[in-house]
């Protein structure tokens, strides 16, 4: 069959027109073979590698046995298995499981739950956010106008607060948790009372808003917020999951225990399934009936979620994120020192942001991150994404199998790029 493009949605924003056949691990192939060192895997989808043997036998098999057991209808052991692993793995406190599809799906039904439980409305997200797609998501979504363009009004309710940027505000990591957190004290006395606040929600690192960690000083002025004022904390944990970060979870950095914890992306290593994750007393509070949906806890995505556990586990990937994330800042914090061009680097595990900047008016300098990723996709062969409100930042996202060998090649054809683009 020919590659006629013609039929599919043009609304999918591209980094590249490539056709892929197959992967394998880091790599991706092209119909006639050529290799491509994937370090977006699927936008930090695929933890374990491509179609990593063990999770791709694990849905073959239950696909023989039972594709749909809608959840409404009846369980299934996929499901009463994977609650149970999730419950492993997951912070001890964090006990009970509402399983759908996407990370946009997840988030909302947690702003629901969060109102059902607290019986407030409003919501405070951070600057930078980004939560989804939906019509509530897009509202609590600060990313980059794009991702709202053309689709006001959205859901009310939802009030944004700075998030603690360092490079951006020339602070160190305890000056700018105290100046977020100053700010996020004066919009709940100015704009949304803590009374009519259910949550506040936030990415541990900032995904589509520039790879940025969120300092611990900051995660655990949160807590002791919500905690003054019982407004629950929300973890969006859609991006920094699942071993990405050196920990299974990006907010175990800081030693923080939110309230709900929202989980995707590299959640099944591939196969769409999200989760919520909170405590029997606040899952407690959400009426029955009240949320759902048709392919919530699919036995498919339940077996590729136990799958892609075991495979986190007996391989040591959370250790090995740790392990290569230090070998790719050590590798980029040298180049930075070369290149002036390169203004910060910063991240957690294998979740790394470099970002770029004008090195005289220290202004974002997007046209040199564009040249850079076309470069090393065109000349490298290396698939990189950006990010950030300005798109410039590159992000590093390799799978959490990947080898030393592997990020020296990705560390060496970006810095080819990156020569070619500022010479």
């Amino acid at each position: 069959m020919s590659q006629d493009l013609s039929h599919i949605a043009p609304v999918w924003g591209r980094i590249t027109n490539l056709v892929v056949e197959r992967g394998e691990g880091s790599y991706v192939y092209s119909p006639d073979g050529q290799q491509y060192l994937d370090f977006t895997s699927g936008i930090g989808v695929t933890n374990t590698g491509h179609s990593h043997p063990t999770v791709v036998k694990a849905i073959q098999e239950q696909a023989a046995k039972i594709m749909h057991a809608q959840v409404n209808c009846y369980f299934h052991e996929p499901l009463i298995r994977v609650s149970q692993r999730l419950n492993e793995v997951t912070p001890s406190h964090l006990d009970t499981f509402f399983l759908s599809n996407s990370g946009a799906e997840a988030v909302e039904g947690a702003v629901k739950l969060a109102r059902h439980y607290t019986g407030r409305p409003n919501i405070i997200v951070f600057q930078g956010s980004f939560h989804g797609r939906t019509a509530q998501t897009m509202a609590m979504t600060t990313a980059k106008t794009v991702y709202r363009l053309d689709y006001q009004p959205l859901p009310a309710g939802v009030f944004v607060a700075p998030f603690p940027y360092g490079y951006r505000y020339g602070m160190n990591d305890e000056q700018v948790s105290r100046f977020a957190l100053q700010e996020l004290d004066q919009l709940l006395h100015g704009q949304t009372a803590p009374q009519e606040t259910a949550a506040m929600i936030i990415e541990p690192v900032l995904g589509e808003g520039g790879y940025i960690p969120a300092p611990k000083q900051f995660m655990q002025g949160l807590r002791r917020i919500g905690d003054e004022h019982g407004i629950l904390l929300i973890a969006d944990e859609v991006q920094s999951g699942f071993g990405r970060t050196g920990k299974f979870f990006a907010h175990q950095h800081a030693g923080v225990k939110p309230d709900i914890m929202v989980m995707a992306k590299g959640m099944g290593s591939g196969f769409p399934i999200s989760g919520i994750a909170s405590t029997q007393e606040i899952m407690s509070q959400w009426q029955t009936g009240t949320h759902g949906g048709t392919y919530g806890g699919n036995a498919m995505g339940c077996a590729a979620v136990e799958a892609t556990i075991k495979v986190i586990q007996d391989e040591g990937l959370v250790e090995n994120a740790a392990i290569r994330g230090q070998q790719l800042m050590d590798g980029l914090t040298e180049l930075q020192g070369r290149y002036p061009v390169l203004g910060d680097v910063r991240g957690l595990g294998l979740m790394v942001g470099c970002e770029f900047t004008d090195p005289n008016s220290q202004q974002p300098a997007p046209a040199v991150t564009k040249a850079v990723l076309s470069h090393a996709f065109e000349e490298g062969h290396l698939l990189l994404l950006s990010c950030g409100t300005y798109a410039n930042t590159i992000r590093w996202i390799p799978p959490l199998v990947v080898t030393e060998s592997q990020i020296n090649a990705g560390l060496e054809k970006f810095e080819r790029a990156l020569a070619a683009s500022v010479s």
